[in-house]
C-alpha cells in the first residue's frame, strides 16, 4: 500500500488487476478530474468532483489547484465552481484536428503511393522536428517502395528533411529564428546543409516555389520531395512527401522532380481543398 494513500484515494477499482509499475497514479487522478467535465456536468464544485472521481475533497482540491494553475481548469469567481480552461479546450481541438487530418489524407496518400510506386508520408511540425502522422506504401509492393524504419510517431530533424523544410519555410520570421536557435545543424548525409544562412535562403525559395527537395541531406542515397498542406485559413498545417532511394531510381534530381511534382502538388492541393482551403484567384 502506498503511504498516505487511503482506499478512497486509490485509483484502482474492485476486480481491476494491479497497475503496471510504470503507471502514474497522480497523472491518472488528474486526467480523471478533467474527464469529469462531460455532458451536462460542465461546471462542477469540489464536492461534485470528489464524488465523480472517487477521491476525498482535500485530494481533489490539490489536483484542481494544479490544473487551474496550468489553465486546464478555470474557476468562476462568484460560484467558486470550476469549468474547463483554454489549455483543455486547445487539447481537444488539436485531437479533433489530428483525427480529421488523417481521416482526410489516408485515401489520397495511398493513391499517391500507388501512382508513383514510392512511399508517401504526412508530417506535422513540432518545434525543430517533423513528426510522422501517416505513412503509406504502394499496394504494388514494387522494388521502388522503400522503408526507412519510420512509422507513425517517428521524428526527424526538420532542417534536413523535405517535409521539415516545407514546414519551416512557412513559419513567421520570429518563430523560425527561435526554432533554428534550438537546432543542431549537424551533418547527417553527404549533402546536409549545415550553414544557417544558407538554409534560410533555401527556405525562402521553398516558400516561393511551394515545393522542397531533400537531396541526400538526411542519409546517403535518399531523396524526397515535399509539398505543403493548408487549412481553411490558408495556414500551412502539414506537409506530404514522396521518398525515393537513389539506388532504385538513379535519375537526376531534376528528372525525378519532373516526374513527381505534378502528382505531389495535385495530392497536396486536394487534401487542402478537403480541409476547407480555397486558393485566391
Amino acid at each position: 500500500m502506498l503511504t498516505g494513500v487511503t482506499e478512497e484515494d486509490s485509483p484502482r477499482r474492485p476486480g481491476r488487476p494491479p497497475a503496471d509499475p510504470a503507471h502514474s497514479v497522480s497523472l491518472e487522478r488528474g486526467l480523471r478530474v478533467l474527464s469529469a467535465f462531460t455532458g451536462n456536468r460542465s461546471v462542477l464544485g469540489i464536492a461534485d468532483l470528489a464524488r465523480a472521481v472517487g477521491l476525498n475533497k482535500s485530494t481533489t482540491h490539490r489536483y484542481v489547484v494544479t490544473l487551474t494553475a496550468l489553465e486546464y481548469l478555470q474557476q468562476d469567481p462568484e460560484t467558486r465552481k470550476y469549468f474547463l480552461g483554454p489549455r483543455a479546450v486547445d487539447l481537444g481541438f488539436a485531437a479533433v484536428d489530428s483525427m480529421e487530418l488523417t481521416r482526410v489524407t489516408g485515401p489520397l496518400l495511398q493513391a499517391l503511393a500507388d501512382e508513383t510506386g514510392f512511399t508517401v508520408s504526412l508530417g506535422l511540425s513540432d518545434g525543430p522536428d517533423v513528426v510522422y502522422v501517416d505513412r503509406r506504401r504502394s499496394v504494388r509492393r514494387s522494388a521502388l517502395a522503400m522503408d526507412l524504419n519510420l512509422h507513425v510517431g517517428s521524428r526527424l530533424p526538420a532542417y534536413c528533411t523535405s517535409m521539415g523544410k516545407v514546414l519551416l519555410a512557412y513559419k513567421d520570421p520570429a518563430t523560425l529564428r527561435q526554432i533554428l536557435d534550438h537546432t543542431d545543424m549537424a551533418r547527417r548525409g553527404p549533402k546536409t546543409i549545415t550553414n544557417r544562412e544558407q538554409l534560410v535562403t533555401l527556405l525562402a525559395k521553398v516558400r516561393q516555389s511551394g515545393m522542397a527537395v531533400n537531396d541526400e541531406e538526411l542519409a546517403p542515397g535518399l531523396r524526397s520531395f515535399s509539398a505543403p498542406v493548408r487549412d481553411r485559413s490558408g495556414e500551412v498545417v502539414a506537409a506530404i512527401n514522396v521518398a525515393v532511394y537513389l539506388t532504385l531510381a538513379p535519375a537526376g534530381v531534376d528528372a525525378l522532380a519532373g516526374r513527381l511534382e505534378a502528382p505531389l502538388r495535385r495530392t497536396a492541393a486536394e487534401i487542402s481543398r478537403r480541409l476547407g482551403h480555397r486558393p485566391r484567384t
